[in-house]
């Protein structure tokens, strides 16, 4: 294999690569890369604006470009990501096979997490009074207000648990129907250079353990959420918006679990990527978020999701999308 970059000077060669995948980091790209048993681990730094093509086993990659070379702003990212958005809608809308495979793991998932919330909702005021013990001795009013903030802060951090726990369960549910539907998507555009042929019961083994990842970050994000609800005004403007933001970089990352996954690319690998096109991850996994948040509108757009993030792997990977 070899690694050329600007001129064609060649920086690294004769190793066995099992996987590449770039990154940002600082103010370098940076090749992170996995090698094989036995080869030792490098990671070249490669200055931006310069071009990078990979040769694997003979077959080139497309290039990858660098920051430098992607001259967008965030608000083009934003854009750009809520398109791909858009882009799977109208793809999985389009196709009547891929709209019945998808809605069986999302009907079962949205019948489990919609009994939890029920039983979530009935037990609030249970569960407000319960952290806000301190407050037993104080006015009938003051207590009242206290524990109606917290009451709204447990509402708002299950909402960003449900939505993810919702997706983690329908996409460990439906692994099957949702690999179908992200290969379906590849294959129009080109297929996937050097795809990694996993067995669909390792892939679901790689996305259950990358969603309790992701949700045990989620618990540990949503406890000092929590505490800032409590805090007049913040609680109710600051906190919604970082829910937001927090939650749909999550779907972001967790969605896009199966297509990189087919590519041999695991939690690190496109967590590394995505953050290097953190606006464009933003711009799909918000309004993502967002819609999950309409009950049972996750059943209808959880398979156009998982088509719309096949096409925001396939962008930061340099690969076609359009």
């Amino acid at each position: 294999m070899i690694i050329r970059f600007g001129m064609g000077l060649p920086i690294a060669s004769a190793m066995r690569w099992e996987a590449v995948s770039f990154f940002a980091e600082g103010s370098s790209v940076v090749m992170n890369t996995r090698l094989a048993a036995g080869a030792p681990a490098r990671s070249p730094n490669v200055a931006l604006g310069d071009e990078l093509v990979v040769e694997i086993l003979g077959r080139r990659l497309p290039a990858v470009e660098t920051r430098a070379d992607h001259r967008t702003s965030a608000t083009a990212e934003l854009l750009a990501g809520i398109r791909l958005l858009g882009r799977g809608i109208g793809m999985y809308a389009r196709t009547p096979r891929l709209l019945v495979l998808g809605l069986i793991p999302a009907v079962i998932s949205a019948a489990i997490m919609t009994a939890a919330f029920a039983v979530l909702i009935y037990f609030v005021s249970d569960l407000a009074a319960l952290v806000t013990w301190f407050a037993d001795d104080w006015s009938a009013s003051l207590r009242g207000g206290v524990r109606v903030l917290a009451g709204v802060a447990i509402v708002g951090i299950a909402a960003v648990l449900a939505v993810l726990t919702y997706t983690a369960i329908t996409l460990v549910i439906g692994d099957p129907f949702y690999e179908a539907i992200s290969k379906k998507v590849e294959e129009r555009y080109g297929a996937v250079p050097e795809e990694v042929d996993v067995p669909w019961w390792r892939s679901m083994r790689w996305n259950l353990v990358d969603s309790l990842r992701l949700l045990a970050l989620t618990l540990a994000i949503g406890i000092p959420m929590f505490v800032l609800g409590f805090i007049p005004l913040v609680g109710q403007t600051v906190v919604p918006v970082l829910d937001a933001l927090i939650g749909g970089w999550l779907l972001a990352v967790e969605l896009t679990g199966i297509p990189f996954n087919r590519r041999g690319l695991r939690l690190r690998d496109r967590r590394r990527l995505l953050a290097a096109n953190r606006a464009l991850a933003l711009g799909f996994g918000v309004p993502v978020f967002l819609i999950f948040l309409v009950p049972f509108a996750a059943v209808l757009v959880i398979p156009a999701a998982v088509a719309g993030s096949t096409l925001l792997a396939r962008r930061v990977l340099g690969l076609p999308h359009e």
